[in-house]
């Protein structure tokens, strides 16, 4: 096992890495910017090092300086965390290059799945099923519009190289395909510096699915069950749920299967979330992230396994400590991603927290950074905080995410709480009835009434 691991990356995700390391017995080693030199997780850990200024380009996306970091102090690991450098292949084959683990995927995993394209036609090879698409490519308007009558209209332009929304545009029908196309196009060269696009089948009301998958070194290939992540606001994730309210056991079972099959037949080694649109029964592949999710907490709530744990015993060439027999799904876990934004523009809100309160009780977990006195910079993501509530069922967890939201505290900024507070009590909500759609429909009807 690792004495030392290099942590390299910063806020809530950082603290919850060091936290598994410390259960474990391993050293920290905290890199950080100028910006976040007073940080939780900066001082918690054994060691620190500043690695640049506040510009994420200087310091956590700074290659050379998180090596030169992982030197200096002796470590042997280095945890991406996600975002950043985590699904960064150069990256990955750079930290081995120099002798140190990447604690996450080989390479060419990280590679494969980075791209659109080939990930999608990866997982069709191995039995996923995908959502109805051009083959690679779009290079030409007349591909493009051979492609949308080929699959039928709306359709949905994507960006190959990126994800979180940018570089995605929906064409209702063959007027306004060229511009969507050429539109995503321009989004993706300024995101991603690739304007590379392909085009999928738009499902009209279809839900964000996703399954947690874990494989060791040794052929054992697990999954955790879904995260249904269907409430989203510009293709970014808001509130995430386990299990989900519209898959049923025999569901779960089946895709799980067909999932599990997948990734040991591409030799994936490390945890890693397959990411499906579900739409009337039907699951159709969208992406593979190879990384810690956000949202893995619920997953780890509703069945007791740290996949942090796990990930660092994976990359220390351990076998998994359980078997797809031995992981039992208890209660219902909910996810709110509370952010430094104003609830109803979300308009950032960074500065000074002058009172900060974190919920408790049974079955209540706050992943944050955050204490009194901390300033939120404004250089990097707004989220602030992870409230992860479970309960024997879906109505428990319900009112306890209510009890919890009225509990927690968090003064000088404005946060999203209040949004969540409005959205547990919405009927839909209630009911488990909603989709990818539905979040941006009820907060425009929110403004127009405003």
């Amino acid at each position: 096992m690792f004495e030392k691991i290099l942590i390299a990356n910063r806020g809530e995700i950082a603290l919850r890495i060091h936290r598994a390391c410390k259960e474990m017995g391993i050293s920290t080693v905290a890199v950080h910017s100028e910006a976040d030199s007073g940080a939780m997780w900066v001082r918690l850990a054994d060691e620190s090092v500043c690695i640049g200024p506040a510009s994420a380009a200087k310091s956590y996306l700074n290659i050379p300086a998180i090596i030169a970091a992982a030197e200096i102090t002796g470590a042997q690991a280095i945890h991406p965390g996600y975002g950043f450098l985590s699904e960064n292949a150069r990256f990955a084959d750079i930290v081995g290059a120099h002798g140190f683990t990447f604690i996450g995927p080989k390479p060419e995993h990280i590679q494969m799945m980075g791209d659109k394209i080939t990930a999608k036609q990866a997982v069709m090879r191995a039995g996923i099923p995908v959502v109805p698409g051009s083959a690679g490519a779009l290079t030409t308007e007349e591909e493009a519009i051979a492609a949308a009558d080929e699959i039928g209209f709306p359709v949905l332009i994507k960006a190959a190289a990126g994800g979180g929304g940018r570089g995605m545009k929906v064409a209702l029908d063959r007027e306004s395909l060229a511009e969507a196309v050429s539109t995503a196009r321009s989004e993706a060269k300024a995101a991603f510096g690739d304007d590379a696009v392909y085009m999928e089948r738009y499902l009209q009301k279809p839900r964000h699915i996703e399954i947690q998958v874990i494989a060791d070194a040794f052929g054992n290939v697990c999954h955790l069950g879904e995260r249904d992540c269907s409430l989203q606001r510009r293709h970014q994730k808001v509130l995430e749920e386990a299990p989900s309210p519209a898959i049923d056991a025999a569901a779960r079972e089946k895709i799980g299967k067909v999932v599990v099959d997948a990734i040991k037949a591409i030799g994936y080694l490390g945890v890693g979330t397959i990411e499906f649109l579900y739409e009337n029964g039907e699951f159709f592949f969208i992406e593979m992230n190879t990384r810690l999710q956000v949202e893995h907490p619920v997953t780890e709530a509703i069945t007791g396994i740290d996949l942090v744990r796990e990930q660092i015993r994976i990359a220390a060439g351990l076998p998994l400590s359980f078997t797809q027999e031995q992981v039992v799904f208890e209660g219902h876990a909910i996810e709110c991603r509370i952010n430094a934004e104003n609830a109803r523009t979300f308009t950032p809100s960074p500065g000074k927290v002058t009172d900060f309160h974190a919920p408790g009780g049974l079955g209540v977990r706050l992943d944050s950074a955050v204490y009194a006195g901390y300033v939120i910079p404004p250089f990097y993501d707004s989220l602030i905080g992870k409230l992860i509530v479970h309960g024997r069922d879906r109505e428990e967890c319900l009112a306890r995410v209510n009890r919890c939201l009225g509990e927690m505290v968090v003064g000088g900024v404005d946060t999203t709480i209040p949004l969540f507070q409005d959205l547990i009590h919405q009927p839909e909500i209630i009911a488990g009835d909603y989709n990818i759609h539905w979040l941006e429909k009820w907060i425009k009807a929110q403004a127009d009434e405003a």
